[in-house]
Parts: structure tokens; sequence; C-alpha cells
């Protein structure tokens, strides 16, 4: 199990001068959605060149005060995570490797020039965040607190270098489903478009990575398909990941392969938890470059079996079809949930809900 470090920083409560109320709550607990509805609080940290990080408050959840020169509003220095909060069956309350959260976030801002966030600030800015608003958490199955803790640049100026001053935010998101289709496996179209190149920001999880994927993804959806899937920028051929998930192959000789980290491709938590559980599974993963042609070859064959993404929000999912602008599809498997995917993802949830023992040091109770 996870432990919490001592912060660097200590934290001011700010008094709420009118929280939503129970029967409210408790309302849109009942079927919460996803990212529509948000907790009474917000913690915020401010950073300034030469002072570091600095007043760090939990208060009341509301709007930013910025000046309409903010850098982050014209050169878009801007990063954000995003990581879940989980009640127990004894009434505990979990968070799931904050800390590669944390890690993940500084290299997101080493890429944006921004300050780096102590790691142990970020776990306590989050967890003072669940604690305070611990009546958010959705106790049904499958329902979750998603956390989403930020940065952007404040200082108000026009020109073209990093800012001077930041705010850290975090906010809280009751959860449910992340796919809204019911279906037992999602349907995936490839997109024309690029969503990162050799030397940009695809491994940085910055909004411009997601702003650029919004045109490719209404295609998908007008087309009656649950998300899109990224070729390479280069030949437009090597699968690597869908809009915001990694993806996984599953293949009948046992081996498991997954898109390399090469730079153009986020380096999912999830991602990197489901490898670890794979090779205890006794399963031999690949990180490999895999073709469309490839994919469409091997599940014609019944070489491939399996094909699933995964992702903090969506966890993990089975891929049933895949779509091209050529006209052509294809479908993996029997289109629905395989066994390999179930297993995994069965796993996971178990360590993540605390009903199987986290031998990872991956859980982190923090209530």
């Amino acid at each position: 199990m996870a432990t919490i470090a001592e912060p660097v920083l200590s934290f001011t409560r700010l008094p709420h001068p009118a929280p939503v109320a129970d029967e409210v709550r408790e309302g849109i607990l009942a079927a919460p959605g996803f990212g529509t509805q948000f907790t009474d609080h917000m913690v915020v940290i401010e950073w300034t060149e030469g002072k570091g990080w600095h007043d760090a408050t939990l208060g009341p959840r509301g709007p930013i005060p910025l000046d309409p020169a903010a850098s982050v509003l014209h050169y878009a220095q801007e990063i954000f995570e995003g990581l879940k909060a989980y009640k127990h069956a004894d009434g505990s309350i979990a968070l799931f490797r904050p800390q590669a959260n944390a890690q993940r976030f500084n290299a997101s801002a080493t890429r944006l020039a921004m300050p780096e966030l102590p790691e142990d600030v970020f776990v306590e800015a989050v967890r003072q965040l669940v604690l305070a608003d611990q009546s958010w958490i959705p106790g049904q199955e499958g329902a979750s607190l998603y956390l989403r803790p930020f940065m952007i640049a404040t200082e108000p100026f026009l020109g073209v270098r990093s800012a001077k001053q930041y705010k850290f935010i975090v906010i809280a998101s009751p959860a449910g489903n992340y796919f809204k289709s019911g279906a037992p496996a999602v349907s995936i179209w490839v997109s024309e478009y690029t969503r990162a190149a050799p030397g940009g920001t695809g491994a940085a999880k910055c909004g411009g990575n997601y702003a650029a994927s919004l045109v490719p993804t209404a295609e998908a959806f007008a087309r009656g398909h649950d998300q899109v899937l990224f070729l390479d920028a280069a030949e437009h051929k090597w699968v690597e990941e869908l809009g915001g998930m990694n993806l996984f192959f599953a293949f009948e000789d046992g081996s498991l392969l997954t898109p390399p980290l090469s730079g153009t491709i986020l380096p999912g938590i999830t991602r990197a938890s489901l490898i670890e559980l794979a090779r205890e599974e006794g399963l031999t993963i690949r990180e490999e470059r895999y073709s469309i042609d490839q994919w469409r070859e091997d599940a014609a064959s019944g070489k491939l079996l399996e094909t699933f993404a995964c992702g903090t929000a969506a966890v993990v999912t089975p891929v049933g079809r895949v779509a091209s602008p050529d006209g052509t599809s294809f479908t993996i498997g029997s289109g629905g949930p395989g066994q390999t995917t179930a297993k995994l993802k069965d796993r996971l949830v178990a360590i993540q809900r605390g009903q199987m023992p986290d031998t990872h040091g991956w859980v982190m109770k923090i209530a």
C-alpha cells in the first residue's frame, strides 16, 4: 500500500457559504454521468517566479478570475491529469497510483515550459479535496470520484515566452461509465487526421492534443462510432492510440501487444498497470509497432483474438469493430469482450476497489 509523504506546503481551509444540499447531491449521485456534475470544493495553489509555490487553499469551487491577456488564453500553457478516488467496502477511501499521476504531470510541465509541482504537494492537494468532498463519492458499482488536477499560465502578457505566474487547481466530479452506448464493445473510426508527430507534445497531457482530436472525434460520432483511432504522422499506417486511450492487442499465442512509447503516445498509468498484471498472468508482453493493415489481417485470420482500450476514465474497454474512410471495416473476434480483456479488467478493478490484495503498493488509503 502506498504511503503519504509530508507535504512541503500547508493548506488554508476557506469556509463554504452554500454547499449543495444533501438531497440535491444524492439525486446527482444516483445517476452521475461523466464530467457534467462537480463537487463543492476546489484546491488552488499559486506559483510566482522568484517565489515558487505559495498560498495553497482549499475552498469553495467557483470561477477563476483571469486577465484577458493571461498567457494560457494566447499561448496555451496548460496541462492536466485525471485520476479517481474509490470507496471501499469497509468504508475507507483510496486513490490509485497518485504518485504516478504526479510524475506524469511534471513531465507534461517540463514539455510545456511550466514549473514542476513537488509530487507530495500534488498528492496532498488531491487528498485534501477528496476528504472535503468525500460525501460526493458515488456508492454504486463502477462509479467513482473523478479528479482533475490542472495548471494554467496566468501572467498577463503578450509575447512568446514561458509565463512567470501559474495556478495549480484541483476539481472533482462524481463519475459513472465513460461510454454511454452500453454496447458490449466499442466501435472505432480510423481518422485521416494526425494527433501528434515526433518531437511534438503527444506524450504530454495538454489541452492542445485533445483540441486537435475534436473534429475527428465528431466525425466518428457522426458515423455511429464510439471513438476515433489515430495513426502515426509520418507514414499514416502505424496504430498509435485512441482519442484519449491506449490500445492493447491479445493474440492466440498468449502474447499481448501495445504500441511503444515513442514520444507521440501518452504514457498511460492504466496502460503501465495492465502490463504488470498481464506479466503476472503469464502473458508475453510486446511493446511493438502494429500497422492498421496487419491489424485487419490478423483479425480476419483469427490470429488476433481481442483488442481493448484503456485509460483512467474508460478503465478497460473492449474494441469490437474498426471502420475506415475507404469504406472497409473489420470485426475483432466475436465483436464483444474476450477472456483476456475481462480477466485483466477484473484484476485491475478489484485492486482499485480493495477487493483484492494490493501487492504493488498502488493503492493509497486516505480515510
